[in-house]
């Protein structure tokens, strides 16, 4: 058996189409607002995607670029202002941030209503408590969908979750929890974590370590999502990008496999216009 390998491009642009219809239907352009610090080129791609997409959706979007030198207080007073202006309905602050910046601090400042990045604590926890109301972290919400179009109804099935990040982890098991699934979370000190992921009917695997997860980890017929996001070096002297998963040997025991990429980073990218969307609905709304 050979894995179907999920097109989470694919998807991502069924949603981004219909993202588009809907904010073409509203009265203002949704508008985000990114805030961007340091020189790491991986954030800068991401950025640079983002804004490519919210430009292709129709959306509004500005970019506050900072050195690593900034103060914790210039990120906070732009935060402030970004919560303050009537025409940005998101703010999104590219993590990491340089180690002298509190996050949780600069999440927190961030008005729960613009979170498109679903990461304040109130926003995580209308997610642990079932989701009603709240913005979902991207990547979990688009883990989800990528599941529930292989299998739409999760009840009774084992899940197992691999990283325990608030990013990924915890919303994700939340978000399977919802889906009445049952879930094991496995993290860096947890005892034979092979062992648990034979017994997992779906497996999300999020801890950034490069084809980690071995066909003999995988139940036949199990659902692979693989968040993972690894690079590696090629015998030829150059890199490639891998995930989490040795991916064409679990591809011969899983039923459906996300690939790395075009599997869930679209996705993720693809929930942050959704989620904007929402946001600057609730506040048209509002």
């Amino acid at each position: 058996m050979t894995a179907l390998a999920i097109d989470g491009a694919a998807q991502a642009g069924a949603v981004l189409a219909d993202v588009r219809a809907r904010a073409a239907r509203m009265a203002r352009r949704p508008g985000l607002a990114v805030i961007l610090v340091g020189d790491d080129p991986a954030s800068h791609v991401y950025v640079r995607s983002k804004l490519k997409r919210a430009a292709e959706v129709g959306f509004e979007s500005r970019t506050a670029r900072f050195s690593l030198e900034v103060s914790e207080a210039d990120i906070l007073a732009h935060v402030a202002a970004f919560n303050a202006a009537p025409e940005v309905d998101g703010i999104l602050v590219q993590l990491p941030l340089p180690d002298h910046i509190n996050t949780l601090r600069v999440m927190a400042a961030i008005d729960p209503d613009k979170d498109v990045d679903g990461l304040h604590a109130l926003n995580a926890g209308k997610v642990a408590q079932g989701g009603a109301g709240g913005l979902t972290p991207c990547t979990p919400l688009g883990c989800l969908m990528l599941i529930k179009s292989v299998a739409p109804d999760l009840t009774g099935m084992n899940a197992v979750v691999l990283g325990s990040s608030n990013i990924v982890g915890k919303p994700m098991a939340a978000l399977l929890l919802a889906e009445r699934a049952t879930v094991t979370v496995a993290h860096i000190h947890t005892r034979d974590t092979p062992f648990l992921c034979c017994g997992a009917d779906v497996l999300v695997t999020a801890v950034g370590k490069p084809r980690l997860v071995r066909a003999d980890w995988i139940k036949p017929g199990a659902i692979v999502i693989d968040v993972g996001i690894n690079r590696v070096a090629t015998p030829e002297g150059g890199s490639r990008l891998v995930g989490d998963v040795d991916f064409d040997a679990v591809r011969e025991v899983a039923s459906a496999i996300t690939p790395v990429p075009g599997g869930v980073g679209p996705m993720t990218i693809a929930c942050l216009m959704l989620n904007t969307l929402t946001a600057a609905q609730a506040r048209q709304v509002g």
